[in-house]
């Protein structure tokens, strides 16, 4: 492989994607090793706990020929920790591929392509990681991308709202509000979002709907 860029991958596979905009299609999803959060509800812990192989970009995009036409998600672990996202964000772009990338709000957006779909998973106090984000990202996305909260109480909604109002987010990007379902029902968040008329999508996570029980590869 020379010195083709590298990077470190937990999984790829073929799916329906479940949670953007884009639910309900078929995407090939490449999900990034290590992170640098530790989520109270995470549950892709296997992305930054078990050991992972390295694969260049050119071995990805073989991978992804064998899907002509699906859209790429590029997702973690926390992607934007290795600086080969990047070059790899270009050349799903110059395939032709409709990409998106979700991230954990961490860290800056400022190196993304601006045509990459941008999905920023904004932490809310239960998770633990709130006082890690970069509220300056939300200057930086445009009407495309997506600002993804995942809620497990009455505190992490009621912080959420405040943001969206505070940040007018919902003139930045579609928001999306999500139930950490062990914690919060999906009724009880739509009863919320219906009272107070919020200008957010609720978003529920269709795959596992459609596997429940899968942990991995879905």
């Amino acid at each position: 492989m020379g010195s083709e860029t590298q990077v470190k991958i937990a999984e790829q596979f073929y799916s329906i994607q479940g949670e953007s905009s884009f639910a309900g299609y078929p995407c090939f999803f490449i999900r990034f090793a290590d992170c640098n959060l530790r989520c109270t509800y995470c549950d892709t812990r296997y992305a930054y706990e078990d050991d992972h192989p390295l694969f260049s970009i050119s071995q990805i995009l073989a991978e992804l020929q064998k899907y002509p036409g699906a859209i790429v998600e590029v997702t973690g672990g926390e992607p934007l920790l290795q600086k080969g996202v990047y070059p790899l964000l270009e050349k799903l772009l110059a395939a032709g591929r409709t990409v998106l990338l979700e991230t954990n709000g961490s860290l800056s957006l400022t190196d993304v392509p601006r045509d990459v779909v941008r999905i920023m998973d904004m932490k809310c106090p239960g998770s633990g990681m709130h006082e890690q984000m970069d509220f300056d990202n939300f200057d930086l996305l445009d009407p495309k991308d997506e600002i993804k909260f995942v809620m497990g109480s009455r505190d992490d909604y009621n912080w959420a709202v405040q943001l969206v109002s505070a940040y007018g987010l919902q003139n930045k990007a579609t928001v999306t509000f999500s139930p950490v379902t062990s914690k919060l029902s999906p009724a009880t968040l739509a009863d919320w979002i219906l009272e107070d008329n919020l200008p957010v999508r609720l978003r529920l996570q269709l795959h596992t709907i459609i596997w429940p029980g899968k942990t991995k590869g879905y």
